[in-house]
C-alpha cells in the first residue's frame, strides 16, 4: 500500500506554472551510427540538451506548465535551442539572450552503454549570464515549483543571482528543488563546491543528488539525512542500478528501478527528476511519484538522445502497466 502522507510538501494552490527549472540549455550532438566512437562518426545527429532544458521537457511532455530560466548567445546555435524549446511547448519568456562573445554550450555524446564519452564544451557559457529581473522574480510569485540544478551555481555571478531566485522562491511558498547536478571539472576544488552547496541547500525544501554527490554537500550522508530532517527538509538519493531512497524526519522510501535495455547510461536523472515533481503535485504521493520517475528513468537510457527522448505518460503508464519494479517499494 503506498504511503500518501504529503510531508513538507503540500500544495495548497492551483498557480500559474507548475514549475520554472534554472539551467542551462544547450545543442548535443550524437555521433552517428548509434555505438559509434565519436573519433569514427560519420554524422552526428542533433537535439537540445542540457539538464535545465531536459527537465523542463519531460515536465512539458506529462503535461506540465513549465518556464526554462537561462541565456542562450544570439547565433545560430541560440537560435536552435529556442526552437526547438518553443516547439516542446516551454515557455520562452525568461529565456534571456547575450550579446557579447558568450557562446550556447555544446555536448558530444557518444551513444553506447559502455566506453561511453562525452565531451562538453562550456567556453564562456551563456546560461551563466542569466539575470534575476522582474520579470522572474513575479514569474516565481505564480510559479508551484522552482527546480535549480548545481551548474547554475558554478560562476559568481550566476550563482548570486541564482541564491536570490531560490530565496525569493522560498519566500513566496514556491517549492525549491536542488538538484546537486555536480560535475567535477565545473568546480576549482571539493570544498568549494562544499561551501556553495550548503549555502543553497539552506533555501532548498528538496534535496536530490546521487552518493557523490551528496557526500561533496556532506562527507556523511547519515549526518545529512539528519540535518535535512530537522530542518523539514526532504532528501531524494539516486542509487543508479540500486534504485532510490527518499528521506524525511524518521521516514523511509526505498524504491527499485524498471528494467529495461540500456543505450547508454545518461539522461535517466532529468528524466526521473521531472517525473517525480510532476506526479507529486498531481498524487501528492511519494510511492507514485518516485516509481513514476524512475519509469521515465529507464525509458530514456533505452533510447538514443537526451530531451528528445522524454517520454510522455502513456509510455510511462504502459510500462508500469506491464514491468515490476524491482526490488519493491518498502517504506520504513
Amino acid at each position: 500500500m503506498s504511503k500518501s502522507k504529503p510531508l513538507n510538501m503540500h500544495y495548497s494552490e492551483k498557480r500559474h506554472y507548475d514549475a520554472l527549472v534554472v539551467g542551462r540549455a544547450g545543442l548535443d550532438l550524437y555521433p552517428q551510427p548509434a555505438g559509434s566512437k565519436t573519433r569514427d562518426a560519420e554524422y552526428f545527429a542533433s537535439d537540445v540538451g542540457g539538464s535545465g532544458a531536459n527537465i523542463a521537457i519531460a515536465m512539458r511532455r506529462v503535461g506540465g506548465k513549465v518556464g526554462l530560466i537561462s541565456a542562450i548567445s544570439d547565433d545560430p546555435v541560440g537560435e536552435f535551442v529556442r526552437k526547438r524549446l518553443d516547439l516542446e511547448g516551454v515557455e520562452l519568456q525568461f529565456m534571456q539572450t547575450t550579446f557579447g562573445d558568450e557562446r550556447t554550450s555544446l555536448a558530444i555524446a557518444e551513444v553506447r552503454q559502455e566506453d561511453c564519452e562525452v565531451v562538453i564544451y562550456r567556453n564562456n557559457p551563456a546560461d551563466l549570464r542569466v539575470v534575476f529581473d522582474d520579470n522572474i522574480s513575479l514569474a516565481i510569485e505564480q510559479s508551484s515549483n522552482l527546480v535549480v540544478t548545481g551548474t547554475s551555481l558554478i560562476e559568481a555571478d550566476s550563482r548570486k543571482q541564482t541564491l536570490k531566485m531560490m530565496a525569493h522562491a522560498y519566500k513566496n511558498k514556491c517549492k525549491v528543488w536542488l538538484d546537486l547536478d555536480y560535475r567535477k571539472w565545473n568546480w576549482p576544488d571539493q570544498e568549494t563546491t562544499r561551501l556553495v552547496y550548503q549555502e543553497a541547500a539552506l533555501l532548498a525544501n528538496v534535496l536530490v543528488g546521487n552518493e557523490e554527490e551528496f557526500q561533496i554537500l556532506q562527507e556523511d550522508i547519515n549526518l545529512q539525512i539528519s540535518q535535512s530532517g530537522s530542518k523539514n527538509q526532504l532528501m531524494i538519493l539516486k542509487r543508479g542500478k540500486d534504485g532510490c531512497s527518499l528521506f524525511f524526519g524518521e521516514d523511509r522510501l526505498d524504491t527499485g528501478i524498471y528494467s529495461l535495455p540500456a543505450l547508454k547510461p545518461y539522461g535517466s536523472g532529468d528524466a526521473f527528476l521531472g517525473n517525480v515533481i510532476m506526479n507529486y503535485m498531481s498524487s501528492e504521493d511519494w510511492q507514485l511519484a518516485i516509481e513514476a520517475g524512475s519509469a521515465a528513468a529507464a525509458l530514456v537510457v533505452s533510447k538514443q538522445g537526451c530531451s528528445s527522448a522524454m517520454p510522455k505518460m502513456e509510455e510511462i503508464e504502459l510500462l508500469q502497466k506491464n514491468t515490476t519494479i524491482k526490488p519493491k517499494t518498502i517504506w520504513s
